[in-house]
């Protein structure tokens, strides 16, 4: 599902294998448990890397695998909130290296990173509701609203369903930088971590700040009062 490796201070979280990273109970889990390897070995001063081998960071929630099922779209979309609780918690800089494709759970990931790198060659990010008739989870918009910083780029996310290119998401303010290929983008990631761990910041300190500047976006997260009246929108 996934591995952890750690380079120095570094750790690097890679979804393996060359699917589609859909986002079910088995890669949640495995997700969650490296984490939780992450915050038992960091050290003073850390760096977390989310990566993935092949076309796709992460195509979003596996409703092959839901099949409709209402308790199933819980089941996910409660382990998906638990990760990106656990991803704003983290007591170091994150780094999402987008190496594929990223589509609506699988956006939403990324964008749960302090830092969002993709490559240029292949791969686009997707908010996909819209086109499959939808509704997005209130969640999904408060990360973008806090990562995205410009409302006509925001609108075309969510309200066009855009398939952003790197060149076009580097543009709109949604990713950090753009590379040649996936082995630049992983590259320049560990070199954006690297240069973080350098600064020597307290990653509890750090973990609070985040908390502080992300507050709406965590409450959101935990607020699962939508569920009575909209379960099947969750990607």
């Amino acid at each position: 599902m996934c591995t952890l490796e750690k380079r120095g201070s570094v750790f690097i979280l890679t979804l393996t294998g060359c699917g589609e990273h859909r986002l079910n109970p088995n890669l949640l889990n495995s997700i969650q448990s490296s984490l939780r390897r992450v915050r038992q070995e960091a050290t003073a001063s850390s760096a977390l890397i989310t990566t993935a081998h092949g076309k796709f960071f992460s195509n979003g929630y596996d409703l092959a695998w839901a099949q409709s099922s209402r308790e199933r779209m819980i089941m996910m979309d409660s382990l998906l909130r638990s990760v990106v609780s656990d991803l704003l918690s983290l007591p170091m800089p994150t780094v999402a290296a987008v190496t594929g494709h990223a589509s609506a759970g699988g956006y939403a990931l990324a964008l749960a990173h302090d830092y969002v790198l993709m490559r240029s060659d292949r791969g686009f990010l997707y908010m996909s509701e819209l086109d499959i008739n939808l509704v997005v989870p209130s969640w999904f918009v408060a990360i973008l609203d806090a990562k995205v910083g410009l409302p006509a780029a925001r609108r075309r996310i969510l309200m066009t369903a855009a398939k952003l290119t790197a060149k076009e998401a580097l543009q709109l303010g949604v990713v950090d930088s753009a590379h040649d290929s996936a082995g630049e983008t992983l590259e320049a990631a560990l070199g954006l971590a690297a240069d973080l761990v350098k600064r020597g910041w307290d990653g509890h300190v750090y973990a609070q700040n985040r908390k502080r500047f992300l507050g709406r976006v965590i409450q959101a997260v935990e607020d699962t009062s939508e569920r009575n009246t909209d379960t099947a929108s969750r990607l």
